[in-house]
């Protein structure tokens, strides 16, 4: 097993909504690894819309995630472009 972690900031207007949370854990199911976002103290894990939702991850939040896994690397990668890429928003 190994673990992977990075940082990521919401760059896209509406932040983490209800769409873009979808999209997440659309990529997250697509690996075996657990993954999780964390806010300050509060944390979910990628492949529950209403988790991530609870983080209230607005423009310009950052985030901390964590891949635990045999694919955590894969998985990370992942999770990464889908923020850097504003969940194919404007």
């Amino acid at each position: 097993m190994s673990v992977a972690e990075g940082t990521v900031e919401i760059k896209n207007k509406l932040g983490l909504h209800l769409r873009a949370a979808t999209m997440l854990v659309k990529t997250a199911g697509k690996f075996s690894s657990a993954i999780t976002l964390t806010r300050g103290k509060d944390h979910a894990s990628a492949r529950s819309v209403i988790g991530l939702m609870t983080l209230g991850a607005g423009l310009g939040t950052k985030l901390t995630v964590k891949a635990d896994g045999a694919d955590a690397e894969q998985a990370l990668k992942a999770v990464q472009t889908l923020f850097n890429d504003k969940f194919g928003e404007e």
